[in-house]
Order: structure tokens, then C-alpha cells, then sequence
């Protein structure tokens, strides 16, 4: 099952809720928000005060994705404001297993991010704790920016690490996702796609997901 998670980076702030919900009914099977720090990426975004006013609006998971370092402190305030999934970089935690079982026991999914630049040697002890793996098709700290290509063949081998291991972990890629290219990238193995301005920059949001879940359909046979 191939799920499409539009970022709220992307939408109009001043109508947010309006916003998460109109997207939902557009067919979005999660909403994915970002969190910035201005410290581990070069961008401030928005805190669990923000995810808790559109948690009455989300009627599906909130996708939390933390660019902030240190990590750990904000996951149960993450997971009180209505995170489904929290998902954090490596480098951002002095233990990545500590922070991993912290998301499980405040009632989250867990998952790992990666950088364009990231080794995968982090998820070699781990993947029995993980339910998200994120990789990020941009450096992250802006929207807007163009898929960097070299993570088709990151996508290939995380796939076949997730099919080896035998676990069900979403694959998830995040970074200048849009209707024209979406069709290779889920042909690489992600099945999660987070696109922001592809779909509210576009004025049909349904459209857009009906041409995203095409192109979809159309690279898998």
C-alpha cells in the first residue's frame, strides 16, 4: 500500500486547520510536519503547540519528522500534542536506541531519518525497534528543493534491508517529491512519499494525489 503524506511546511499558516483537513479529504493518508529547530537544520518551524491545534482536524496520523538536536526531550510532549509516528536523525541522539524506546513508551511509532549524506550503519543493531525508515531525498532545512537522485539507489538498498529483515517498516522519502517523478522513486522501493509543495502549491490538492497515486500504479506494473 503506497501512502501520500503531504507536509504542512508547505501550506498556508494563517488557515492551518482548514488546511489539514482539506487535505485529508483529498486523499492524504498521513500529514507530515516538520519540525526545525534552527540549531541541527537552518531553519525554526513549529513545536508540539502547533501539532496539538490541528490534532482535532487530523484524522489520520501525524507524522512528526524532529530536525532538532538534542532530540529526546521533546518526544513526549511530541507524543502528548497527538504525534502517530516521531521520527528523528541519528546524529541527533547521544543514543539512538535509548531514543527509540523513549518514542515506543509514549505510545508512538519510531522512526530513523537519513540525510542524503548519512551512512545506513546506523540501522544495523536497531531494526527491530523501527516502524519508520525516512530518507531524505534534499538536505533538509527548506522546502521547495529538488530531488537529489542519488537516493534512488539509497532506496534500493533500504528496501532490500527491509525485506530481509522481515518487519513490517515503512520506507518513507522526503525531498522534491512531485507528480513526474514520484513513479521512480516508488519503483525504488519507498511506498511513504512526503511532497509539500507539490500539493499545496498546486490549487487541486485532489488532483495532485490522484495523479500521484497514477503515476504509482502506472511504475509498478
Amino acid at each position: 500500500m503506497n501512502r501520500i503524506a503531504p507536509s504542512i511546511l508547505s501550506a498556508d499558516f494563517a488557515r492551518l486547520g482548514e488546511e489539514v483537513k482539506n487535505v485529508i479529504a483529498a486523499g492524504a493518508d498521513l500529514i507530515h510536519f516538520d519540525v526545525m529547530d534552527n540549531h541541527y537544520v537552518p531553519n525554526l518551524t513549529v513545536g508540539p503547540v502547533v501539532c496539538e491545534a490541528i490534532k482535532p482536524y487530523a484524522t489520520v496520523p501525524i507524522d512528526v519528522h524532529l530536525m532538532v538536536s538534542p532530540v529526546d526531550s521533546l518526544i513526549p510532549a511530541f507524543a502528548k500534542a497527538g504525534a502517530g509516528i516521531i521520527s528523528f536523525h541519528p546524529e541527533a541522539s547521544a543514543h539512538v536506541d535509548r531514543t527509540l524506546a523513549l518514542i515506543r513508551d509514549n505510545g508512538c511509532k519510531a522512526g530513523l531519518v537519513f540525510n542524503p549524506a548519512t551512512p545506513l550503519h546506523y540501522l544495523d543493531h536497531v531494526m527491530e525497534r523501527l516502524d519508520l525508515i525516512l530518507l531524505m531525498s534534499v538536505n533538509p532545512g527548506f522546502g521547495g528543493q529538488s530531488f537529489i537522485e542519488s537516493a534512488i539507489e539509497k532506496l534500493k538498498i533500504v528496501r532490500r534491508r527491509i525485506d530481509e529483515s522481515g518487519r513490517d517498516i515503512l520506507l518513507e522519502v522526503d525531498g522534491g517529491v512531485k507528480v513526474d517523478n514520484i513513479g521512480r522513486i516508488g519503483a525504488a522501493g519507498a511506498d511513504t512519499f512526503v511532497a509539500g509543495s507539490a500539493i499545496f502549491g498546486s490549487g487541486d490538492y485532489a488532483g495532485t494525489i490522484r495523479s500521484m497515486r497514477a503515476e504509482l500504479d502506472r511504475c509498478a506494473r
